[in-house]
């Protein structure tokens, strides 16, 4: 285990992480998740989990799924060990709330949370919200986050709850076969219309599965885009965002190599 003490020399200030979409039927991406949680996790101060980290979250009395219960108590393990631990929803596990939060040890974040990092402020989002051209997808995910909404759908049974979870992760692939790439990319004037809102010159993200650093040569904003993780399909892929205690943000894949 990690001491405070050998934890407050490190360099590594926080890690960011996003869409690593966790499910039994995934061991070795789960297993791939456990590890960094072990092995690189625990040397940072803080780490963010920028939603879809499951598959799905079809609410906190599925915390009894002995996988589910493995995700929360690993990463309770990694929170008591002295890493702060924060999570913000995704599209997939927006119905996280604070059982959850309290079996894993984190805290809970709204969207946009604003970082100060040295001389830079940084905005972390899912990135979901910004695929203002998906009209539909907008809509839909307008009226799953209503609180009254979400109210209803948990008062049903669980069973009944992934059941029509299950239909709509089907007609989501199908959908998603049809719509053109720029469709599912996040909007520039969405894009912009947060850097403006939140006073950031700069944005973490996932949600796109499009890893990529956006540097606008004469505002000199930059936009991080964060991997999705999958290692039970080829090509395997995944990594995160570093940063440091100079402020520093570096990407890196799944063995830790700068990209």
């Amino acid at each position: 285990m990690t001491s405070d003490s050998a934890r407050a020399r490190s360099p590594l200030v926080a890690l960011f992480i996003s869409d690593l979409h966790l499910q039994e039927a995934h061991p070795r991406t789960a297993e791939a998740f456990f590890a960094f949680l072990a092995g690189r996790a625990i040397h940072a101060e803080r780490l963010y989990l920028l939603g879809d980290i499951f598959e799905y979250w079809a609410g906190d009395d599925d915390l009894a799924d002995p996988f589910n219960a493995q995700v929360a108590g690993a990463l309770r393990t990694l929170a008591d060990a002295g890493v702060q631990v924060y999570w913000m929803a995704g599209n997939r596990d927006f119905l996280a709330g604070q059982a959850f939060a309290e079996a894993a040890g984190l805290t809970l974040l709204s969207e946009p949370t604003v970082l100060q990092a040295g001389e830079h402020t940084i905005a972390l989002v899912h990135g979901d919200a910004e695929c203002t051209g998906d009209v539909n997808y907008m809509a839909f995910r307008a009226q799953v986050r209503e609180p009254a909404w979400q109210a209803q759908f948990l008062a049903m049974p669980l069973a009944q709850r992934k059941a029509i979870i299950a239909g709509l992760r089907e007609g989501s692939r199908s959908t998603h076969a049809e719509k053109s790439y720029d469709i599912m990319d996040v909007a520039p004037t969405a894009v912009a219309a947060l850097f403006d809102a939140s006073g950031a010159d700069t944005i973490i993200h996932g949600h796109t599965h499009r890893p990529a650093l956006h540097l606008d040569a004469v505002t000199g904003r930059r936009r991080f885009v964060l991997p999705d993780w999958e290692l039970d399909l080829e090509p395997a892929r995944g990594g995160w965002i570093a940063l440091d205690h100079r402020g520093n943000l570096t990407r890196h894949d799944l063995s830790g190599n700068l990209l």
